[in-house]
Order: C-alpha cells, then sequence, then structure tokens
C-alpha cells in the first residue's frame, strides 16, 4: 500500500507534534505501507524525519491565502495523490476539503462543538469563522471512510453534531521522553521558606480561564498563603486583554504573577521541574496535551473537571469549576496543605501518563489506516 498524508494546514503544535510522532516511532512497512507521502509547508516538512520510504512535497499554495490553500486542496491534490498510485489518504485535519477516497481523517478541534463555548466570542468574525468550521468538518467527518478521535469525550460530543460514524478509533496523543523521563524533585516549601510555585502552560484564550486563576490566587494571598503564578503562553485580542486586566485587578504584576511568551516545547520541561503545582484551568479540549505533559512529569495537579479531562486525569488530582474563583483556590488549598495528598496524586499521574506514548499511538495509527483500507476494498 502507498499512502498519501495531507497536512498542508496543520499549524498548531499538537497536529505537528502528533505526525512527527507517528512517522518517526514506528516503521510503516510493518504494517503493509511500502511508502508514506506527505503534502505540507516547508517548515513542517524539515521536522519531519528523513526515512528511505518517506516523500515529502511543498507546494506553494500551502503558504498563500486561506482561499487558495482550500482550492488546492479540493482540485490539486487529488490529482497529485493519483499521480503518485496512493492507496488512501490521511488527512490530519477535519477541516479538510478533498475529496479523494478512501481516507482517514483526523478530528482535533473541539471549539465549534462544546456546547456554550462559541457563545464566548458573540456576534463576531470569531464566532461565524467557528460556524463555517463545524460546517466543514461535519462533512468532512460524514465523508471519511474512517475517524481517529483523540478522547472518548470528543467522540462523544462531535458525533452528536455531525451524526453517528460507522468506523471510528480512539487514538490519543503521545507524549515525549523529555516529559517521560522527568523526575520532580523539587523540595516542597517547607514553613514558608520560599513561595510555592504554580505553573499553567496555555496560549490566552475565552476557554483558558488564565483570569479566574489569578482571581483564586489573589484569595490565596489574602489568606496568607505564599504562591506565585507562571502563565506560559501568550495571545492576542480580548482574551490577553482580559488576562493583563485581572492582574491589574488583582495587584499581582511583577513576580506575583509572570506571563511568558511562546515557549519551544522542547524548554517546557524546564518549567515543570521548577514548579510545585501544576494548575489547568481550560473548560473545552480535543485532547490537552500540556495537561498529559504535566502527568508525565509527575507534577500535583488541580485541573477543571470540564471536558476530556477527567477522562485523561482520572483520580490523579484535584478538581474545580474553571468559572469559579473559589472553586480552583478551594482545589489548590486541598493540595498546598495535605502533604499526602500531593504525594498520592503524583505517583498516580505519573503511572497514567506512561499510557500515553507516541509508540503506541503510531502502531494504533498504522493499524487503523491498513483495516480501513482493507474495509473499503472488501
Amino acid at each position: 500500500m502507498i499512502l498519501g498524508i495531507n497536512a498542508s494546514r496543520a499549524r498548531s503544535g499538537g497536529a505537528i507534534a502528533h505526525l512527527i510522532g507517528i512517522l518517526t516511532e514506528d516503521d510503516p512497512s510493518a504494517y503493509g505501507f511500502k511508502e508514506v507521502h506527505v503534502w505540507s509547508y516547508r517548515e513542517l516538512l524539515d521536522k519531519l524525519p528523513d526515512r528511505p520510504w518517506l516523500f515529502k512535497y511543498c507546494p506553494p499554495h500551502t503558504t498563500q491565502p486561506i482561499w487558495r490553500q482550500l482550492w488546492w486542496e479540493r482540485f490539486v491534490l487529488p490529482k497529485d495523490l493519483k499521480q503518485e498510485k496512493c492507496d488512501i489518504l490521511l488527512n490530519v485535519d477535519a477541516g479538510t476539503v478533498c475529496r479523494f477516497h478512501p481516507n482517514v481523517t483526523m478530528s482535533r478541534d473541539m471549539l465549534s462543538y462544546e456546547p456554550g463555548e462559541i457563545e464566548r466570542y458573540g456576534w463576531s468574525k470569531a464566532r461565524l469563522r467557528l460556524i463555517i468550521l463545524r460546517y466543514v468538518q461535519n462533512r468532512s467527518l460524514r465523508r471519511a471512510d474512517g475517524a481517529v478521535f483523540l478522547t472518548h469525550h470528543a467522540a462523544k460530543v462531535i458525533q452528536q453534531s455531525c451524526g453517528a460514524l460507522s468506523r471510528v478509533a480512539f487514538i490519543p496523543h503521545g507524549v515525549g521522553q523529555n516529559f517521560q523521563a522527568l523526575t520532580h524533585t523539587l523540595p516542597w516549601p517547607a514553613n514558608g521558606e520560599r513561595p510555592i510555585r504554580l505553573l499553567y502552560i496555555s496560549n490566552a484564550a475565552w476557554y483558558k480561564h488564565q483570569w479566574m486563576v489569578i482571581r483564586a490566587v489573589e484569595q490565596l494571598r489574602n489568606e496568607g498563603i505564599k504562591i506565585f503564578l507562571t502563565l506560559v503562553g501568550f495571545g492576542n485580542g480580548p482574551a490577553q486583554q482580559r488576562l493583563r486586566q485581572q492582574m491589574t485587578l488583582s495587584n499581582l504584576q511583577g513576580e506575583l504573577v509572570t506571563q511568558r511568551a511562546f515557549v519551544p516545547q522542547a524548554d517546557l520541561p524546564g518549567y515543570l521541574a521548577e514548579a510545585d503545582i501544576f494548575v489547568f484551568a481550560s473548560s473545552c479540549e480535543n485532547m490537552p496535551n500540556t495537561l498529559v505533559e504535566a502527568m508525565a512529569a509527575g507534577l500535583p495537579i488541580a485541573c477543571s473537571r470540564r471536558g476530556p479531562m477527567p477522562e485523561v486525569l482520572e483520580d490523579g488530582g484535584e478538581y474545580f469549576d474553571p468559572e469559579v474563583p473559589e472553586s480552583i483556590a478551594n482545589a489548590l488549598r486541598k493540595l498546598i496543605e495535605d502533604s499526602y495528598l500531593r504525594q498520592r496524586h503524583a505517583l498516580r499521574v505519573k503511572t497514567l501518563a506512561s499510557r500515553y506514548s507516541w509508540q503506541r499511538c503510531a502502531k494504533e495509527t498504522w493499524s487503523f489506516l491498513a483495516e480501513t483500507y482493507k474495509h473499503t476494498r472488501d
């Protein structure tokens, strides 16, 4: 078999890591694939491994306006796939308009689907974009010969919109060895000798609720608990403005709450190693990558109970309502005051994170692609 991969609009960190993981950690020949052909933009192609069975293509349309990208994907890519004698196509994003068959399509985006999230954007261009995206993704998933979901939660919510799909696989992301190998040995700050270091890694967005975490930190500091918050990830627009406004309102500028701009994924283990507690306050995720990375690091975790987070974290953390600062503060307070609870959760998340390997992800992905191709032939 010959596999084609459409990664022309794979821009998110999760999508990039996912593609690198499945192409690096296993040999597709073991599943019947003699060649793999990838279409994407140059920056991503340069990150992919060099293998004798891997062929890379960089059409100029991948860096042109979105309408040009869609035109290429709809009318040109199918011809390229046939020219290279591809037997099946893997779309790494459900926003595809390519009609090549058979194909397997991955679902990555939840913002268009999670109830209540789209309303946060009011009547804006962002909301219109999400509505259009949901329509395109539903159409793409219904046309697919197989669909890959990262979590059971995502599959359930999305299929309530697009309808029940006949062939579905649940294949979560992996987590890199640089996170798995991390052993958290930072001693707990006894007797207030230093502030407790709280870490939240995520871009600034309405559904990430960083300002609610800031309000929770303000409440804990008013109780006399010395705690610093580091936010890793930046943003643009109203959500970032709301975050900065809350820092001012809570009088938590400077070292009390710091925000770092974009940090390469390779540098994130260093931030996790220097933290005492990890907090994750998102209300909408398909697969919470940074949460799994914090789990692999063995950190005590306070986490939102929304979306797929309980499916991933299970009983390995303290849960809260991400839109209620008092709830966030209560979860953090439990971890701060109970050393046995911290240790128990830290050991549990390390075990849970061991399930998320790129080797497993690659194996399950190649197997599903091969099975889907054989199913369509039959």
